[in-house]
């Protein structure tokens, strides 16, 4: 393996600074603009914004919520499911999916993934369902969409609410339309690294279901139906007016943002040619909007240490499954349980993937792995 390090500039996994800096004049001004009116929870902006999201999303509700993880949480709770219930889902996603479950009181039923999307087999879907199940749950995972049809097809049959989990699917699609509009709703983060990424915590949750998006509104503040009058028990979990404006000047550049990301997307497959890593595949449903880029190696550590010594940076997302959590050891599952999610979590590794990473700093991280013997 080699691992001589490079004396030139450390590439970076992320950099939200070189974001910043090309688009500061716009945040300051819109961050000035809050301040200057003095009004910071459930004002102008969050309202302007919850109705250019929704439009962008294709959807007629966005409400904006304090996290992705709450976006999940309500969303359920907006649903029905109650304490006990079942909700199923993916075992190889970050546990804040599950968190939120937690919340909610449910219980989370896994379901093994697929080999090439790295999302929910609709396979294996079917025999996961039982009496108690409440909702299905698939996630988007890295950006790339799981494969909705089969997945809508049972639920509707078994009379099972979809919510998406499109944390990491800002502006990515499935057969032509983004992610988002398919289930009863979709749950997105703001969290600053996301494709669409606040200054901070945010997030919202979008659906086409009058009744839903009414009880999401009361569910985030206290459940509140008018000022001081409360028609159910609620939480405080608001989107607020700084977040809301820094999401708005950020959002008419999202796509712009994506298609930049899936030309570093295409440049790393068309040069990394390294047979000891396996690339993403990208499935024939959907366009990725590439949240993440996701290599696989079954000498995934060593491959980072190579990496790491030649001054690029990279990250594992995840590397424990969610089954094999200590925090989740009471569902009882083993090792060897959901065994194509526990070889992806020892076998991926993303490399830098943001959009104003250069040509020439792409085609050295792909160098670098190609290094990697």
């Amino acid at each position: 393996m080699t691992t001589t390090p490079n004396p030139v500039t450390a590439i970076p996994f992320g950099d939200l600074g070189r974001q910043y800096h090309s688009i500061g004049k716009e945040i300051d001004s819109a961050i000035k603009r809050v301040l200057d009116r003095g009004w910071f929870i459930l004002g102008e902006e969050v309202k302007s914004f919850e109705r250019e999201f929704a439009s962008y999303i294709g959807v007629h509700h966005a409400i904006g919520v304090g996290s992705g993880t709450e976006a999940i949480h309500l969303a359920l709770i907006a649903a029905g499911v109650q304490p006990g219930d079942e909700v199923i889902t993916a075992p190889n996603t970050c546990v804040p999916t599950i968190s939120a479950l937690s919340f909610a009181g449910a219980i989370p039923v896994l379901v093994d993934v697929d080999e090439r999307s790295y999302n929910i087999d609709p396979d294996k879907l079917e025999r996961a369902i039982t009496s108690r199940t409440k909702a299905i749950l698939p996630v988007h995972l890295y950006g790339q969409a799981a494969d909705l049809e089969p997945i809508l097809a049972i639920a509707r049959e078994k009379n099972i609410p979809v919510i998406e989990d499109a944390a990491q699917g800002h502006g990515a699609t499935y057969r032509g339309r983004k992610l988002g509009c398919f289930g009863l709703a979709a749950a997105f983060s703001f969290y600053p690294s996301k494709n669409l990424g606040a200054y901070g915590d945010g997030g919202a949750v979008v659906t086409d279901d009058d009744s839903t998006a009414d009880r999401l509104r009361k569910l985030r503040n206290y459940g509140e139906e008018r000022r001081y009058f409360h028609t159910s028990k609620g939480f405080n979990s608001r989107l607020d007016e700084l977040q809301a404006a820094i999401l708005r000047e950020k959002l008419g550049r999202l796509d712009q943002w994506n298609d930049r990301r899936r030309q570093i997307a295409d440049l790393y497959n068309r040069t990394i040619t390294n047979l000891a890593v396996t690339k993403p595949a990208e499935m024939d449903y959907g366009d990725h909007d590439y949240h993440l880029y996701v290599l696989r190696c079954g000498r995934r550590d060593q491959l980072r240490r190579h990496l790491e010594a030649n001054r690029i940076g990279s990250l594992i997302h995840y590397p424990v499954p969610v089954h094999l959590q200590e925090a989740y050891s009471d569902l009882g599952l083993a090792e060897g349980s959901y065994p194509v999610a526990e070889r992806l979590c020892n076998e991926v590794l993303s490399l830098p993937m943001f959009p104003e990473l250069r040509d020439d700093e792409v085609i050295r991280v792909a160098e670098a792995v190609n290094s990697f013997v």
